[in-house]
């Protein structure tokens, strides 16, 4: 692993004088936070050396290098998931080489379903924790103790200071925000109304098939974390209706413009 790190990170920076601070990954169908970037490079996935490559509708498959509020960022515009064919370790490869050009802490977006009663469809939620029920983990096998310890502590995966800023930052602008447990499945498959019950039994708001193994390779390196998740679909019974992923996509968008006043205000007072 870390003689691919090191060969992806030489070919940056041969190709990209940049070094970000922060880290972006974009789920489904909220890549158009890119639009508020002032981009200097944009390199596809297909040209770096050991990237994966995005095959899912509403992931353009591009890294993103420029400025947002202050901050030099790199985006993720499309992530990779596990039901693709990737092992664990291909699809968190990019945070390790992220984590590697100099970013602190890592942002990140997913698309989700809502288990939790309380929500509809076009809520955001703050994730303040999360199950992983993909039954894998990006850390199993051998430990580069240069990359991160062999049994990295999780109790505070989802950064507690950066949760209360953004808390802070929807009061201010009016933006309804809420918090809870998302739970990580493998997919592609939506859930079953049994899968959704017993997601919802074991302690989960929302249910979705990205994000968690990003957040755990993340925290082995020591990166602060902060997730939000757009309610495309509800796993409520009584409210549980046949969804395709163009509607995830759509959901997703619609709300797209709040959550991306939400990520750039966070960027501002990120110190």
């Amino acid at each position: 692993m870390l003689k691919k790190i090191k060969e992806t990170i030489d070919y940056f920076e041969k190709e990209v004088h940049f070094k970000p601070e922060v880290g972006i990954i974009l789920g489904t169908g909220l890549g158009g936070l890119a639009d508020e970037i002032d981009i200097r490079h944009t390199i596809p996935y297909k040209s770096i050396p050991n990237f994966p490559v995005s095959t899912v509708d509403g992931h353009r498959g591009q890294l993103i290098f420029g400025m947002m509020n202050g901050k030099r960022i790199v985006a993720m515009q499309g992530r990779f998931h596990y039901y693709e064919g990737y092992s664990m370790q291909e699809l968190t490869f990019p945070v390790r080489v992220m984590k590697y050009l100099g970013i602190r802490v890592l942002i990140l977006s997913n698309a989700s379903g809502g288990v939790n009663p309380n929500f509809e469809v076009g809520d955001i939620m703050v994730i303040e924790d999360h199950i992983n029920l993909m039954k894998d983990n990006p850390l199993i096998g051998r430990n580069e103790e240069e990359v991160g310890t062999r049994f990295p502590d999780m109790s505070n995966s989802y950064d507690p200071e950066l949760i209360d800023i953004t808390m802070k930052i929807a009061d201010q602008y009016g933006i309804k925000l809420q918090r809870g447990v998302y739970a990580a499945v493998s997919g592609p498959t939506f859930e079953t109304p049994a899968e959704y019950r017993y997601i919802r039994t074991i302690g989960a708001d929302a249910v979705g098939m990205s994000t968690v193994p990003e957040v755990i390779a993340a925290r082995h390196m020591g990166l602060r974390c902060f997730a939000i998740s757009v309610i495309s679909d509800l796993g409520v019974p009584g409210k549980i209706v046949e969804i395709t992923h163009q509607e995830v996509i759509h959901a997703a968008s619609a709300v797209e413009p709040k959550m991306t006043k939400i990520i750039k205000e966070l960027l501002a007072v990120l110190n």
